[in-house]
């Protein structure tokens, strides 16, 4: 009997225990709140209640967190440092109007208080939760006034729709404070907040030091955060004025409900991003900051840049026109050099671009919308103490940041970033006007010369040693090297194999960024800083040859902004390699098949990306000097910039077509599975319309971030095939990848699906019904009536669905937010 009365005490307590529980929607003077009851927001996304850090602890702390999320995440918390205790605790209303925490029945001092002055009638106070995590005290007067707001007193956590900054006119200063410990919310040693100092900037301290600088707001990011575009779930909005300086993200709508996004200001020194994934149980973080030793406030000294690429370690550079403090030591910076004149003596300025810019504490802004960069140099030209100018806006151009004292904090980036315009002297301005990349000077452009001239007759040499060599054993098929026609090539600079060599790091496999048939691409940085990408032909391919030759033929003919830019070669022994311009963001493909980075694209970056890609090719086809079919169009084959504006790349396999000439044929098909046209993969047949059909498939790919071969319908089949079954029953929205749906039901369902018809259309398997790329672009860029999409090629006609009561051309309920989108066929 004393055994089974044992075990039913414990059952008691809890019964009692979770009867004594609460869910209450508001707090008023008759409804406090007590340790053990919840106060649930109205769509019950938040609740405040008591907690305890962890299980060991006693400590008990009123605070806020995610009602829904297993693991509790706490986002605010009243009395950080003055815990109770125990379980006495009692959070309610005061005689006074204010929210009080308090011990049960014990008239002390309150433990925490909001201390706000209620004019009305303190009965007429009541607090509530709101869904966005905020705890509003309101007077119960016509409006609800708000007399307090947790949002205006943040702990470590910042979330969508809380400001951070200055309330000027009330006082109040918004800042982030870190825990002290994972386990122990009283406040830690770091602290982010804005300082309206001169042009305002954002900082994180450690123990009340600058530790890094977040930047002054330079359009639509803070200038320490490089971002490309604008974020495809948070907006943010900066706000400078007489009243406040502050910033503010907002969410935008998700297709999940349950997808919660925070701020969090760590206590190890890290601001992280974060996003709840409900499905799969956990926080991923998206980003964080700060990454490298040239996010350390100051890391380099004055007047010097920060570059973390240049070396395994970082480097201090001087700005133009500067050398290095050697009196104090490297890292005092650097100095104006000595006996230079910058007044009024044919000075100018040098542009150093991709840079998080100098502090703005002592910088001069005009924020005048029409003030434009030119106006800005001139501004700055005329007074002699200006030693550096850039634009407030980096976006519109628009504005004009000056500094007249020692640059603080200057970084590289890789990509991104603004560019500042530095003064020099007439002399340092003569030697950055005669340098091809910025730093070569009188003696490196003698040398490129003479090693040119050298180069060229070694090669000469070569070819005919090579040509003669060939006719001997070309059936051994013998691989040497050959020499670029000077003439077609005279825009062509040949760079030095030792310079290459010292760029890449040797062609180490750190720096490696891509690799194919051809060989290796790397990743390489010259010695003026300048980044470039060197693609590496494998010695022992003779298709690798031939390919490099054809790319560079054609590539030397072609100049466009969807294009990727060729800066030369390097031709020497057995080693042959092309050299471009370098980009940041790599290929698409490592982003719309991406889970975490295909959330950076929204509709109008994959837009303008599918725009920019039909502009190249039209360009291909039709305005530049030659007549290019690429015939290996595919996502991987299309770069994208620190703006993530498309080029198109890999020319290895592309042919030169005549004026007049509509279509070839070759015995050797090349190209990748799935991208290919019918007529091309099965005859050898290609035009112009072999690659409509492969940019077809892309445009696809872009709007379902999905690869055309893959598992559709519980059945093995392509993309294109999976599209076209559900555009025949009207359902090709669902196509879209989930992370745009909201987003295009607000605002761009329309074009989305004119997109996949567009789509639909390049794909068609007789190249005569396909558009031409000038039709293409043409259909993206004006609103017109599109005709229906015939079957598409390598997709079985099916006998066993019955699609014979609705055309395809009819009225479709294509549409994901329950409105209808009609397709009108043409007559």
């Amino acid at each position: 009997m004393m055994k089974h009365f044992s075990v039913k005490i414990p059952f008691f307590l809890l019964f009692l225990l979770y009867s004594s529980c609460r869910s209450l929607n508001t707090i008023s003077t008759n409804q406090p709140l007590k340790d053990g009851d919840v106060l649930l927001s109205k769509g019950a996304i938040f609740a405040l209640g008591f907690f305890s850090p962890n299980n060991n602890s006693k400590n008990r702390y009123l605070g806020i967190w995610y009602n829904n999320v297993p693991k509790q995440t706490v986002v605010w918390v009243a009395n950080r440092g003055n815990p109770l205790n125990d379980t006495s605790g009692v959070f309610s209303i005061n005689i006074h109007g204010n929210l009080v925490l308090n011990h049960t029945n014990r008239n002390l001092n309150p433990i925490w208080s909001t201390h706000v002055s209620v004019s009305s009638s303190p009965l007429d106070s009541f607090a509530k939760l709101l869904d966005t995590g905020n705890l509003v005290l309101r007077d119960r007067g016509g409006r609800q006034k708000v007399l307090w707001q947790s949002f205006d007193y943040p702990c470590d956590t910042l979330l969508p729709f809380a400001k951070l900054g200055l309330d000027r006119k009330a006082g109040l200063d918004r800042i982030l404070t870190s825990w002290k410990s994972p386990d122990n919310p009283s406040l830690g040693s770091v602290t982010m907040r804005i300082d309206p100092t001169g042009y305002p900037q954002a900082f994180m301290y450690k123990n009340g030091v600058p530790f890094w600088r977040v930047g002054s707001w330079a359009g639509q990011r803070w200038s320490g955060i490089v971002v490309m575009k604008p974020d495809p779930v948070l907006y943010v909005v900066f706000i400078n004025n007489a009243n406040e300086v502050t910033v503010m993200n907002g969410v935008k709508m998700l297709e999940d409900p349950s997808i919660f996004i925070r701020i969090m200001l760590e206590e190890t020194g890290r601001i992280t991003r974060t996003i709840w994934l409900a499905q799969e149980n956990r926080w991923l973080e998206v980003w964080y900051d700060p990454t490298e030793e040239c996010d350390r406030f100051r890391k380099c000294g004055s007047n010097s840049i920060c570059d973390p690429y240049n070396s395994k370690k970082f480097q201090c550079l001087c700005l133009p026109g500067f050398d290095k403090n050697l009196r104090n030591g490297s890292a005092s910076g650097c100095v104006r050099k000595k006996n230079v004149s910058t007044c009024r003596s044919g000075e100018g300025f040098v542009k150093v671009a991709s840079l998080k810019v100098p502090e703005t504490s002592k910088a001069l802004v005009d924020n005048n919308v029409n003030m434009s960069l030119n106006g800005c140099k001139e501004k700055c030209l005329k007074d002699c103490s200006c030693k550096a100018y850039t634009s407030v806006n980096e976006i519109t151009q628009r504005g004009c940041l000056t500094w007249h004292n020692d640059m603080e904090d200057i970084r590289k980036f890789n990509g991104g970033g603004q560019d500042l315009y530095v003064r020099v002297d007439a002399v340092e301005l003569a030697k950055y006007e005669r340098k091809p990349y910025g730093s070569l000077g009188k003696k490196g452009l003698v040398t490129i010369i003479v090693l040119s001239t050298l180069l060229f007759i070694l090669v000469t040499t070569s070819f005919l040693y090579w040509f003669a060599k060939k006719r001997r054993h070309a059936a051994k098929g013998t691989h040497t090297n050959y020499v670029l026609d000077r003439e077609r090539n005279s825009n062509l600079l040949l760079f030095n194999l030792s310079d290459i060599i010292e760029a890449t790091n040797n062609f180490s496999v750190a720096n490696m960024i891509g690799k194919g048939g051809f060989g290796f691409v790397y990743k390489g940085i010259l010695r003026d800083g300048m980044e470039i990408a060197v693609k590496k032909l494998s010695k022992y391919s003779d298709q690798s040859i031939e390919e490099f030759k054809n790319e560079v033929a054609i590539m030397t003919k072609l100049q466009h902004k969807n294009l990727v830019r060729i800066l030369g070669c390097c031709i020497q022994g057995e080693d042959n390699m092309l050299i471009y311009e370098y980009l940041p963001n790599k290929s698409l493909d490592s982003f719309i098949f991406d889970q975490a980075k295909k959330l950076q694209l929204d509709w109008r970056m994959r837009f303008d990306i599918i725009c920019g890609i039909a502009r190249g090719i039209l360009y291909l086809h039709q305005d530049s000097r030659l007549k290019i079919i690429h015939r290996d169009l595919k996502a991987s084959n299309i770069l994208l910039d620190h703006a993530l504006n498309p080029k198109i790349t890999d020319f290895g396999m592309a042919r030169i077509f005549g004026e007049d000439q509509i279509e070839a044929s070759t015995n050797r098909v090349v190209g990748t599975y799935g991208y290919m046209s019918p007529e091309y993969a099965m005859e050898g047949l290609f035009s112009i319309k072999s690659d409509v059909y492969g940019f077809g498939v892309l445009l696809l790919e872009i709007i379902a971030s999905r690869k055309n071969g893959g598992h559709y319908d519980d059945i093995t089949s392509t993309l294109v095939k999976h599209i076209w079954d559900l555009w025949r029953e009207n359902r090709a929205m669902e196509i879209i990848d989930p992370s745009l749906k909201y987003e295009t039901c607000l605002e761009y369902d329309d074009e989305v699906l004119k997109c996949i018809q567009i789509g639909l259309l390049c794909v068609q398997e007789y190249a005569s019904d396909r558009p031409t790329m000038l039709e293409v672009v043409s259909m993206l860029e004006n609103d017109s009536t599109l005709p229906p999409p015939k079957q598409p090629a390598f997709v079985f006609k099916e006998t066993t669905r019955d699609h014979s009561n609705q055309s395809i051309g009819e009225e479709a309920n294509n549409s994901l937010c329950g409105m209808s989108t009609s397709v009108i066929e043409a007559r």
